[in-house]
């Protein structure tokens, strides 16, 4: 089966303009087309919601760690 766009209409919840669907043959959504000029920071907040879900299990750093690591002095190299 192929993949096939359809504007949101009822069946596919609220109309946003500039949000796209790309249905199957049967209509079950399998994509979607977002436009990038009119919801820049939506995709920002899906790219970041997607990030935070991949690294829920790196280890994390105390707020105390973090601080310590930030009051450190940085040495920066030697201008030649």
């Amino acid at each position: 089966m192929g993949l096939y766009w359809a504007h949101m209409d009822s069946k596919h919840s609220v109309d946003m303009p500039g949000v796209d669907f790309l249905v199957n043959g049967r209509g079950q959504k399998q994509a979607v087309l977002i436009d990038l000029k009119k919801h820049a920071a939506l995709w920002e907040d899906l790219y970041d919601a997607y990030i935070a879900q991949k690294r829920r299990r790196e280890p994390r750093e105390s707020l105390a760690q973090v601080k310590r690591l930030l009051e450190r002095p940085t040495r920066r190299p030697a201008r030649a």
